[in-house]
């Protein structure tokens, strides 16, 4: 039985690829800082280790392991985070790959983000684009770039690293939630009466684990892999979400200068006076073009096929409503989740 040494479990796409680890008959340990939610683990049949990962003792626990997946990531468009992500996303990343290291562990799989490639003005990224490191919008994106170049050092130096990028993911498990996973709330929830024309590539974040494990059998060390699925405007997305519970996805546009104007005044002043913002500057202004993605080498070397977002989304709606993210009403929603 193969042994996995797993780094967010408690999140999102962590928590997908743990049930598809253990479905897949791997032992697990999953790495958990004490007194962080662990309700996405709740139930399952792994090791919970506690601890950081910028833990200068990571080493024993990742002995024996087959493989690392290093999942974890702090996620924060805060400006005033920018400490702790480079603390997190890069000291951390560092830490957890010399543990590895160190420890024999003969692969490790690295989650980065398309957020580290940046986006391809008016076209479509695949790997071999770059943004300067300058053009890559808020710290959170900077942090996975730099994390990501900890990541081919460690590679280039001789240890095999493969690294995964994904790129939007929909579907269970998204507790927090992420931003997309909080405009998917909101709609569902009837609070949201414009959108950004905006767009993103979506991928169901089942096939997104399902990209771990093939990068973990198939990938070439020091390679990074687009684990993407479709690129779509955002109304587009909201439009099938609709139709899942019958309601109409949002007919007017934000023009692109209201939220960023929120923005400066929410984070920019109020945030600096005390009061807790709630509109980045930074999402509001990567909301501002359209981040769309090739997932083609993934597909070639890995075998990587993604499905039609179609059940992502039903599987998205399910489990918000389930989890009391939003009031459970009308027939059609009673014909879909029971």
């Amino acid at each position: 039985m193969k042994v996995a040494f797993l780094t967010g479990g408690t999140g999102f796409v962590g928590a997908n690829l743990a049930r598809l680890l253990l479905a897949e008959g791997w032992r697990v340990r999953a790495l958990a800082r004490p007194g962080s939610d662990r309700r996405n683990l709740a139930g399952l049949d792994l090791e919970l280790v506690d601890g950081d990962l910028t833990d200068p003792g990571l080493e024993p626990a990742l002995r024996g392991a087959d493989a690392v997946f290093h999942v974890a990531a702090h996620y924060s468009f805060w400006r005033k985070e920018r400490e702790a992500l480079l603390r997190s996303n890069v000291g951390g990343t560092r830490n957890v790959l010399a543990a590895a290291r160190r420890a024999g562990v003969p692969r490790t799989i690295y989650t980065s983000s398309v957020a580290a490639i940046g986006v391809k003005h008016g076209g479509v990224a695949d790997e071999s684009f770059q943004s300067p490191p300058e053009e890559l919008i808020g710290t959170y994106k900077l942090s996975k770039y730099l994390a990501e170049r900890e990541a081919l050092a460690a590679a280039a130096a001789g240890q095999d690293v493969v690294i995964v990028n994904p790129t939007t993911p929909l579907g269970p498990w998204d507790r927090k939630p992420t931003p997309t996973g909080e405009i998917l709330v909101r709609f569902l929830s009837g609070k949201m009466p414009a959108l950004v024309e905006t767009g993103l590539n979506f991928v169901d974040v089942a096939d997104v684990a399902r990209g771990h494990l093939l990068a973990y059998e198939r990938g070439r060390s020091g390679e990074r892999y687009i684990l993407g699925g479709e690129n779509l405007p955002l109304r587009r997305l909201l439009q099938r979400v609709g139709a899942e519970v019958g309601r109409e996805a949002p007919r007017w546009s934000i023009p692109p200068w209201l939220p960023l104007g929120v923005a400066w005044i929410d984070e920019g002043l109020l945030g600096r006076l005390g009061r807790t913002p709630s509109v980045p500057i930074d999402a509001v202004r990567m909301s501002q073009e359209s981040m769309y993605y090739d997932a083609s080498k993934a597909r070639l070397e890995l075998g990587f096929t993604p499905s039609p977002i179609d059940e992502a989304i039903r599987a998205a709606i399910r489990w918000f409503a389930e989890n009391g993210y939003f009031p459970q009403t009308g027939d059609k929603r009673q014909a879909l989740w029971q």
